[in-house]
This record gives structure tokens, sequence and C-alpha cells, in this order.
């Protein structure tokens, strides 16, 4: 019986390949011979969950004409993945991917590691810090409070409570954007929204332009929605997109969708301009392009004297050509599950009545809680809080990395929650493989592009701070030295570190 439940082209596993073997060498680095470098290419392409568990790989001689290199190269590479359990294979059925007995099977997202795993381990795969109290527990008490009511109805609110839907508007309006109620609805977070937002527009096979990098979650959820992800390459450093090339991307490919974060990008940490924003939205309204803005970062600016540009939904406030995706889950808290909406109104009857096929609706009690914190003035104070913590995680995480790996180069944001680091020529694919065995986890950057671009860029989030962040940074160092010999970190092992 034929084991393998999926297939890799060629042209894409030999691009994804030589996206890891055309990086440049680090320091010292030693180069293993070719069949080894590629079996360590693929296996890392299997740990990283980019080409999936039990997916055919391409014949023996046809990833030899592509990649260029001999049969017996391939031949060899294969074998010693055989040897290692990443490869099973079977005459006439061809050769799929695997992993060996007792190992987890690879995540294709950012899950955060399970609690039993933090004692010896530093996440910093997340991007989300712990609830700020006492402002979760009065959220909470005071949703509470107002439940009764609720508790006497069906409970199901497909676009939301009315009371949050009002709320959430009157915020927007607030900041000048005139918005009803009609335009919100309330969802699952922000990955609720966007889901949603990509099953209503784009069918699969339509085309998304995203920026390259952009948020591994949204990258996944949309491959999985089977879109055709269009990158737009950032604009060097901090300063935001690359106006020319949006452009271009939206006259020749005419997207569906765009999807941007237009403040503090992640993970660039990037801040666009109002200049980019009043420009961005009127190219996609020339090419009929419906701009999704996510806006989950939009509070976390870190320094007191940033000036906030204008809301990219402000340069269409009737909705017709940006929808604007918010979320409580960075401001606030990644356990409170609520995002939302704001489309013209149509748009909003639309996305409500699919949704009755998916999840019906967001949990009461937790839109009870969003809107007390929003309407009783706590928001702002649990915001604030926040801030202070990624601000102080920020200093000390920037501190240390310059300290233990001066090579490694980054422009520090001034705003959100990630700091995105070029790695000295090292694979970032491999730092992260090896970071987990010294005892620090971190995404490497190929998980933010498309086809296997930024592997010598890391993701670090502002996670950890004070003596915590040192001894990440002090790990990751480890890692590099081992990455930058030729080792695979076998014989480290994490240190029990208690914050």
């Amino acid at each position: 019986m034929v084991q393998w439940t999926s297939a890799v082209g060629t042209a894409q596993l030999a691009r994804l390949l030589t996206s890891q073997q055309d990086r440049p060498a680090g320091p010292g680095t030693r180069r293993p011979a070719a069949y080894r470098s590629l079996a360590d290419g693929i296996r890392l392409l299997v740990l990283e969950g980019r080409v999936p568990v039990a997916a055919r790989l391409p014949a023996e001689r046809e990833l030899a004409l592509s990649l260029s290199v001999s049969r017996t190269t391939v031949a060899a590479a294969y074998e010693a993945l055989r040897a290692e359990g990443f490869l099973e294979s079977r005459r006439g059925a061809g050769s799929w991917t695997a992993v060996p007995a007792g190992n987890p099977l690879p995540a294709r997202g950012l899950e955060p590691l399970p609690p039993e795993a933090l004692g010896s381990v530093i996440d910093l795969g997340t991007a989300a810090l712990p609830a700020p109290e006492p402002w979760l527990t009065r959220a909470v008490q005071g949703a509470l409070e107002e439940l009764p009511p609720y508790a006497h109805t069906h409970g199901d609110y497909p676009a939301g409570l009315p009371a949050l839907r009002a709320m959430i508007a009157e915020r927007y309006t607030a900041r000048g954007i005139p918005t009803m109620p009609e335009q919100i609805m309330v969802t699952t977070g922000a990955m609720g929204a966007i889901d949603a937002i990509c099953h209503l527009f784009s069918g699969r096979g339509e085309r998304i332009a995203v920026e390259s990098p952009s948020y591994a979650n949204i990258l996944q959820l949309m491959r999985e929605a089977g879109a055709r992800l269009v990158p737009v390459a950032m604009a060097e450093g901090l300063a935001g997109w690359d106006l020319d090339r949006w452009r271009q991307v939206l006259r020749e490919a005419a997207p569906r969708i765009a999807y941007v974060v237009a403040d503090f990008h992640n993970p660039t940490g990037a801040l666009a301009d109002e200049d980019q924003r009043r420009q961005l939205v009127e190219a996609a309204r020339s090419a009929g392009t419906v701009l999704v803005a996510d806006e989950t970062m939009t509070e976390l600016w870190l320094d007191p004297d940033v000036e906030m540009p204008r809301q990219v939904c402000g340069f269409d406030p009737a909705g017709s050509t940006v929808i604007t995706v918010g979320s409580a889950s960075k401001a606030f808290w990644a356990g409170m599950r609520i995002g939302w909406v704001r489309a013209a109104p149509d748009v909003i009857r639309s996305l409500v009545a699919a949704r009755a096929y998916a999840d019906l609706g967001t949990p009461v009690l937790e839109q009870l809680a969003i809107n007390w914190l929003l309407s009783g003035g706590g928001w702002e104070q649990a915001v604030a809080m926040r801030r202070e913590q990624a601000r102080d995680n920020r200093d000390a995480l920037v501190a240390a990395v310059r300290r233990e790996l001066p090579d490694w180069e980054f422009t520090v944001p001034r705003g959100g929650l990630t700091l995105w680091v070029r790695t000295g020529g090292l694979s970032g694919s491999r730092l992260a493989e090896v970071g987990e065995r010294v005892g620090v986890r971190v995404p490497s950057g190929p998980r933010f592009g498309v086809d296997g671009a930024f592997e010598g860029y890391v993701r670090l989030p502002f996670t950890v701070g004070g003596a915590v962040a040192d001894e990440a940074a002090v790990r990751l160092a480890a890692a590099a030295r081992i990455v930058a010999s030729g080792g695979s970190g076998g014989a480290e092992s994490p240190r029990t570190f208690v914050a």
C-alpha cells in the first residue's frame, strides 16, 4: 500500500534546497560532502514543516538533473535519510518523507512550547507575553457580572455582541474614521478574521500579494486555503513598503487580495508612513485588489516619541477597498481570542452569512471581558503595562544579542514585538534546529518567506527580559558556534533555567 499522501515537485524542492545551499558561508564553516549537504537540507525542510511528512520526493534522476549534481549524490543522500529515519521507500512506489520513531511531528506554524518544556527551553518562538494583571482578572470578573442577561439567550452572535461591536466602532470614530456597528464583525482572534476574509474573497488558485517577509502563520493559513502567494519585498531597514514594487505586482499579477501589516510589521518591526499608506490604498483601488490591513500591533508603540500615522482604513473610510483586522491578542493577551473585522456593511453581512458554516460565533464571556476593558478604562492601563514590559524586554534582548553575537545585524524597531536578525551568513534553519538542542527555541527566517527566502535570518520576539534574555543570547551564541563549525549540536544539552 502506498504510504505517501502528497508530493513535492522537483522544481519546488530544488528552490527550497537552493535557498539553503546558496547562503553566504559563515566564519569557519566547513563544507560537508555534497550528498551530506543535500540530505541535511531535506531533513531540515521536513523538521521545519516546509516539506510535509509523508510527501513523495522526486525520483533520483529528476532531482539530480534539477540540482545539476550526479545521480550518485542524490542516491547517497536518500540512503542517508533512510538510515536516519527521515525517508521511507518502496519499489514501485518511490520515496516519501518520514520522521524517526519518537520524534514529534514538525509544526508548520509557530505554536508555543508545552508547559512541561519551559523549565529547560527558552521559548523565542511565539511573540506573546503573559497577561497584564490585575486587568485580566478584573475583566473576567466584570464579564461574569454582566453575563446573566446573555445566559437567558441562545448565546449565538455570529456578528458579535452588539455592545462590543458598538464599542469597537466608537473607537474607530474617535480616531477620525466614522464607523457604524454594522461595519464591525467580532471574530475568534485575528487568524479567524483573516481566514474568513480569504474564504470569502479568494478561492483555490487565486493570487494573494503578501509582504516579503510576512507573518508565518498567516502565510501558512493562505497556503492551506490553496492561495498562490505573490511576495512583494519590503524596503530596506525599517523603511516600510517599496511602493514601486507594490504597484508593479498589483498591475501585473492582479491579486484578488493583498495582505499587509502597516504598524510594526511582523517580523521586521517596520512602520509604514502616512504617504506610503495613501499610495498603497490608491494602487489597490486602481487594481481592483482588496487590501487587508492587519492592525494587531497598532497600539504597541514602545518609544514615547513615536508619532503614529493615520490608520490604513483612514484613506478608505467606507471600506470599499480596505478591510481592517484588529485583535486583543497582542495588545492585551494571546489567551483572549478576540479579533474583529472593519469593512463595508455588505462585506460584513457576507462574512457573517458565511460564518454559519465555520465557528458560528465567538465566546460570549470573552467578548464581555474585552467590552468591559474598552468601556471602563482598564484597556489603556493594561496596554500601557504591556508596552512597558515589551520595551524593557526589547532593550534587554538587544543588549544581550549585541554582546554575545556581535556579527549579527538588525535595526531596532520602535514598536511591536519582534526583532528581525541577519545571522552573519549562518543558516537560520540550522540555527533553529541546533537551538532546540541547546535550550533555546527560535523560528528561522524561511518560515516568514515564500519558497525558501530569508535563510540567513531568524526572528527574536520581545518575550523575555533580564537574566532570561541574557541566557537566551548565550544559548544562541552556542548554537551559532556549532552551526559555524559544521556540527549538529548533539553533544550539547540544555541547562535548566529558572527565571
